[in-house]
């Protein structure tokens, strides 16, 4: 396992922006799996502007996200289809039909079938939940799990809220990447920032593997590379 530490938000964005440029140029049919949430944003945008700039072409990619809520449609402004048609998708040459969400008859087992039969993640791009989640796998969630339907934990249901106009309207189930089929991919890399993160983070990083912190699974993957914050890595005890 690989750490970066990052003086700013920004800073750690740029360079997950550079790792996943370096991937695409290096193999440009490459197959990515990706994150949602608040995280990620700063990396879609600078591979969005790299994009623009003629830096970087997604035409040969393949993409898989990590996970979507169960209820909403694609139109839906809080599905998880919106927010990459929003922060990267719409601003990319990256083709429609290339693009993966487990929503509608890609579910379950036929979602995984769908990864292996575009020749498996080259690189998974994850967040953590203050909870320790990866994807959708909430606390208690098997490391032989594979996609499926969830309940989401009370924490999340919270954390998301400030997505919804009102909490009420926050989904309480999701479907998600099984732990399984992401420590599958190839490479890894996990993004977090913010003292909110820095319990999860050291808990991950440091403590002991155990499905009550679905992240710390990473542990035992063979290429991860974790880029975080100075305030995400607050909580580190060996740096």
């Amino acid at each position: 396992m690989k750490l970066t530490v990052l003086t700013s938000y920004e800073a750690l964005s740029k360079h997950a922006a550079t790792l996943v440029a370096a991937q695409i140029h290096a193999k440009p049919g490459s197959v990515l799996g990706l994150a949602t949430g608040s995280t990620p944003v700063g990396l879609y945008a600078h591979l969005a502007a790299m994009h623009k700039s003629g830096a970087l072409s997604l035409a040969g990619v393949t993409t898989f996200n990590l996970d979507e809520y169960e209820g909403l449609t694609a139109e839906h402004s809080q599905s998880y289809q919106a927010f990459m048609q929003q922060h990267l998708f719409g601003h990319v040459d990256l083709a429609p039909e290339k693009t993966h969400f487990p929503v509608g008859e890609l579910v379950s087992t036929a979602y995984d079938d769908a990864i292996r039969q575009a020749g498996g993640i080259d690189l998974q791009i994850l967040g953590i939940g203050g909870n320790g989640h990866i994807g959708f796998n909430e606390p208690g969630s098997s490391f032989d799990s594979r996609t499926r339907a969830v309940n989401l934990a009370a924490r999340t249901i919270q954390d998301n809220s400030r997505f919804f106009a009102q909490a009420s309207e926050v989904p309480h189930r999701a479907v998600t990447m099984g732990i399984a089929t992401i420590m599958e991919a190839r490479r890894i890399l996990l993004m977090a920032s913010g003292k909110q993160k820095a319990g999860a983070v050291a808990h991950a990083l440091e403590g002991p593997v155990h499905e009550r912190l679905p992240a710390s699974i990473l542990q035992r993957h063979s290429d991860v590379h974790v880029l975080i914050d100075e305030d995400a890595a607050a909580a580190l005890k060996h740096l």
